[in-house]
């Protein structure tokens, strides 16, 4: 299945630095994961997500991730990155990152995430917040 910008209901632009490129000379790999880790804070906030690690209070854990890189972006560009839901369980939901090139017009890397709901209180998995659910249903 070939991934588009349109796929998304939302993309986040980020700036390629010059100093984001490697000895290689196009970004380095790492950077393709802090764009995904940014975008996957915004869509936290957009679902609810409590940030605060507060007792008693659910969040979030990465319990896994990967990226398949495409297409090597160089400066100067611009990471145009979309994230969604792609998949959800009783206890955990799976997130996609796409990043494309602005300049190039084309995907450069795709991420996935399982988050898992944890309950900083019990210092244990939760089930998924009904919050969440609601809000991933309707960012679409």
């Amino acid at each position: 299945m070939k991934i588009t910008q349109d796929d998304f209901s939302t993309l986040h632009r980020f700036p390629v630095h010059w100093g984001d490129m490697d000895s290689a000379k196009h970004v380095n790999n790492l950077v393709y994961l802090r764009w995904a880790e940014t975008a996957r804070v915004i869509y936290f906030t957009a679902i609810g997500v409590n940030a605060d690690f507060a007792p008693g209070a659910t969040g979030a854990i990465l319990a896994y991730q990967d990226c398949k890189y495409t297409f090597p972006m160089t400066y100067p560009d611009t990471a145009l990155v979309g994230v969604r839901t792609a998949d959800i369980s009783d206890d955990r939901f799976t997130m996609e990152t796409a990043i494309f090139s602005e300049t190039h017009g084309r995907l450069a890397a795709v991420t996935r995430q399982v988050i898992v709901p944890y309950d900083y209180g019990k210092l244990q998995k939760a089930p998924m917040p009904e919050e969440w659910l609601e809000n991933i249903a309707r960012l679409g």
